[in-house]
């Protein structure tokens, strides 16, 4: 089937905030998800999460950010059988006058982090997987207080021991080995 481009129907929408620079100090929390929704990374086993051999890929990758990018921190994060949920800081805004140019790109900011994490993921799983591991653009939410961060903080902690509960819970069997 060949469907033609419809810009109504096709046309992505942004849950960014406009002009807000995503290269900023501060906290964020992401939400990644597989395509899907497959379970790609393990399971939960009495409220712990049992990695598989992706997902040691894929929580290997998540530390490996630290290595690739000194302006950033890695808070509390998980990986689940099919998203992970972390909190990233970014600690200094390496090109702060750079973002006021119109067509900016720049790989500090948390946007060129999910990007690079992702290809690093999909890259060491795609011999395995093929190249549709991640579900297209990701959630991220600005935390702005302490209060908000711990709360965060909590929800990824305790995530495995509500996973039937959450909004990404879908029954099907792990793919790949544990």
């Amino acid at each position: 089937m060949n469907m033609k481009y419809n810009p109504d129907t096709h046309k992505r929408h942004t849950i960014r905030l406009p002009h807000y620079n995503y290269a900023s100090e501060g906290c964020y929390f992401v939400t990644l998800c597989c395509a899907d929704r497959m379970s790609l990374f393990g399971h939960i086993e009495n409220g712990t999460m049992v990695l598989n051999e992706y997902g040691n890929i894929a929580y290997n990758e998540w530390l490996n950010n630290a290595n690739k990018r000194k302006n950033i921190e890695l808070d509390e994060f998980i990986i689940m059988p099919n998203h992970l949920h972390g909190i990233i800081t970014i600690t200094e805004n390496l090109n702060p006058n750079d973002s006021q140019t119109p067509f900016y790109i720049s790989s500090n900011t948390i946007g060129a982090i999910i990007r690079g994490y992702k290809s690093a993921v999909t890259r060491k799983l795609a011999p395995f997987l093929g190249d549709k591991i991640w579900q297209r653009n990701y959630y991220e939410h600005i935390i702005r207080d302490e209060k908000s961060y711990e709360q965060i903080a909590e929800y990824i902690q305790h995530n495995p021991f509500t996973w039937e509960k959450d909004r990404f819970y879908i029954n099907i069997p792990t793919i790949g080995t544990d």
